[in-house]
């Protein structure tokens, strides 16, 4: 009866109340009843991860001393096994706790194989979330998408974010929400994580001091949606809300200083971004280390220091885990083509080619051609690079213009097809831009080709 009235407080966020019941009913309760009210109590600790860990190893130690043969309990075993594997500790987890009858037991030992870095077989665990209180529903779901994003089930994971969001209510709900939205964003679809994270923003009440960080967290997200969407400008005061909670809070995390430099990036502001993948890198932990560096040579491509700019990548490839080495071989293949070794830049660009990185890869391979005067073979590359390319990117447009200039050098064989790449670049392109009067001199001319007597739009 007394663990039906500590869920029930857990369930409700309640819990110094959950708590208070369990330390109540404990002060009057005979060893054995003692010593598995600890047990929950240690559970209940557990909820507050690394934090709690002092607090669980203090319930765990008073369950052992009211009883000493709960040393046996599957229970005892599995929050033990958890805490171990929080300290970095390497534990086994044994198929009675993988199988036991108590759904409580099975929830430790699930999170005690994520958090051993074993996914996998955490997943394989029975454990239908009815079973379970509550207030572990969510968070099951939350273990299990964070499982299925360590096995690069990025689509599956979103999936149960939004199951743990059903699943509870409040902060909880809109920290959920945020998680689902991070995974969107990788997925590049944009729009749907803003409308995520318009329902997350409206469970902030501003009444709860503890919410700053996770809004800062919004706002780092938001940032992220906004530049996606070609809105580098509001990005940038996103990003600059970001930190700004994030200092209120006493942290400075490097995720928000690796957006803060791509949208200055996105703003053209080099050598500002260059600082802030800098600040970045310096606050990396090893497993975010490589994109940081990532980040960084492409910040100093930019600034056309190949030479640095290589150095930074090259250390990106001895990292095996990183999900975008064939993106970084093209970028290194492109420091290659700007220091004029155009043999191995064009050798870098068709292996990253073969492994996926079509875009960034096609781009060298044109400008190789180019260089070599391959003009067949160019235009090719630039056409791929415009098909594969998310439309009105800066690739995309560079695609375009590189096109109807190859098509110029040909002697316009094509002036309709030169005449669209043209178009279609010079919309994109500031006034500003030495491009644009270039784009503009194609764009008449092909047009004469065609017998146009003005500036019709072809379809």
């Amino acid at each position: 009866m007394c663990w039906q009235q500590v869920c029930a407080a857990l369930a409700s966020d309640q819990y110094d109340v959950a708590v208070t019941i369990l330390d109540a009913a404990m002060s009057v309760a005979q060893p054995a009843q003692r010593a598995r009210l600890a047990l929950y109590l240690a559970s209940v600790q557990s909820l507050y991860g690394e934090t709690g860990m002092a607090d669980v190893q203090s319930a765990l130690a008073l369950a052992l001393s009211s009883d000493a043969a709960l040393g046996a309990d599957p229970l005892y075993q599995a929050l033990a096994s958890e805490q171990a594997a929080r300290r970095g500790e390497t534990v086994e987890v044994p198929i009675e706790l993988r199988q036991a009858a108590d759904p409580l037991t099975r929830f430790h030992a699930f999170c005690t194989l994520n958090l051993m870095m074993l996914p996998q077989e955490a997943l394989e665990i029975d454990l239908p979330v009815a079973e379970l209180p509550e207030h572990l529903r969510w968070r099951l779901r939350s273990w299990q998408a964070d499982a299925q994003e360590s096995l690069g089930q990025t689509q599956d994971a979103a999936h149960l974010y939004a199951e743990a969001a059903h699943l509870t209510r409040g902060p909880n709900r809109a920290v959920m929400l945020q998680e689902q939205s991070a995974l969107l964003l990788n997925l590049s679809q944009p729009e749907e994580a803003r409308r995520l994270l318009e329902q997350a923003r409206a469970l902030y009440t501003g009444r709860d001091p503890e919410e700053g960080l996770n809004l800062a967290t919004w706002y780092y997200l938001q940032a992220q949606v906004t530049l996606q969407l070609g809105q580098p400008e509001d990005a940038f005061k996103e990003i600059q809300e970001a930190a700004r909670l994030e200092k209120l809070g006493g942290e400075n995390s490097y995720g928000v200083a690796l957006v803060r430099g791509q949208v200055l990036l996105h703003l053209g502001q080099h050598e500002k971004a260059l600082v802030a993948f800098e600040e970045a890198l310096r606050l990396a932990s090893d497993g975010d280390r490589p994109y940081a560096n990532h980040e960084l040579g492409v910040a100093l491509l930019d600034l056309d220091r190949p030479v640095e700019a290589r150095e930074k990548l090259e250390s990106v490839l001895q990292e095996p885990g990183y999900p975008y080495i064939p993106e970084v071989m093209a970028d290194i293949a492109e420091c290659d083509y700007r220091l004029g070794r155009l043999a191995e830049a064009q050798q870098g660009a068709e292996q990253a080619l073969a492994q996926g990185a079509v875009v960034p890869a096609s781009l060298v391979l044109g400008n190789v051609a180019l260089d070599y005067y391959h003009l067949e073979d160019a235009l090719e590359h630039y056409e791929r690079v415009v098909q594969e390319a998310a439309p009105e990117s800066r690739d995309w447009v560079i695609g375009h213009q590189m096109a109807a200039d190859v098509m110029a050098q040909q002697g316009f064989l094509n002036p309709a097809l030169a005449y669209a790449h043209a178009q279609q670049a010079l919309a994109h392109t500031p006034e500003s831009d030495d491009w644009y009067v270039t784009l503009q001199d194609h764009l008449r001319k092909a047009e004469e080709l065609l017998g146009h007597s003005g500036g019709r739009t072809l379809n």
